[in-house]
């Protein structure tokens, strides 16, 4: 679906990773971990640097998780052309994926193994490994049915306590970008220090 849009995203990570991207010295890498719930690709917070630092300080704290170790949280900038957007806050992307699941659940139905699951605590479940295992299965199937390629991956997380008894907000929900080609980020920028 073409999302006729550009978006400011932001990545939390090292200093010194930040300041090489900054530098054009290097570009952002692609997170690869099976629990990556929109897929491969690279990870921004939309319009949020505050959210994308405080993933880059957890991530200081838990290195297990990181295959990049952060020693100093910092905020890369970044303004992304989503360019063709599996965005799964409109309904033609949502119907991809539903039907992207049951043709998955075949898949392995047929080879007689166990689908990957959700796992982590209620509303969060943060380790996505199903939801990850079928945004790839959609890139794989395009790929194969020669489909254009998705260029991103746009979603609502909802994470956190909700704010009050019956609510339907939740304290730490958030709309994630995942960027599979690295051609459409436009540019990067530095981020005012907002701690």
């Amino acid at each position: 679906m073409r999302t006729p849009t550009w978006v400011l995203g932001y990545h939390g990570c090292d200093r010194e990773v930040g300041e090489a991207v900054l530098a054009g010295k290097t570009e952002l890498l692609g997170s690869e971990n099976d629990w990556d719930w929109l897929g491969t690709g690279i990870y921004f917070w939309e319009n949020s640097a505050k959210r994308a630092l405080e993933w880059s300080k957890y991530a200081k704290q838990h290195p297990e998780f990181f295959r990049v170790p952060v020693k100093t949280p910092f905020v890369v900038g970044a303004v992304v052309d989503l360019g063709n957007c599996l965005d799964l806050l409109e309904a033609s992307s949502i119907r991809i994926v539903k039907r992207a699941h049951e043709e998955m659940r075949e898949v392995f139905s047929t080879a007689d193994s166990a689908m990957p699951t959700n796992a982590g605590g209620k509303p969060d479940r943060v380790m996505r490994r199903l939801d990850c295992a079928v945004i790839n299965f959609v890139h794989d199937t395009h790929a194969r049915r020669k489909e254009p390629p998705f260029d991103s991956v746009r979603a609502v997380f909802v994470e956190g306590k909700s704010l009050y008894d019956g609510a339907g907000f939740h304290a730490r929900t958030h709309i994630q970008v995942c960027v599979r080609r690295s051609s459409q980020i436009i540019g990067y920028f530095r981020v005012k220090n907002r701690r």
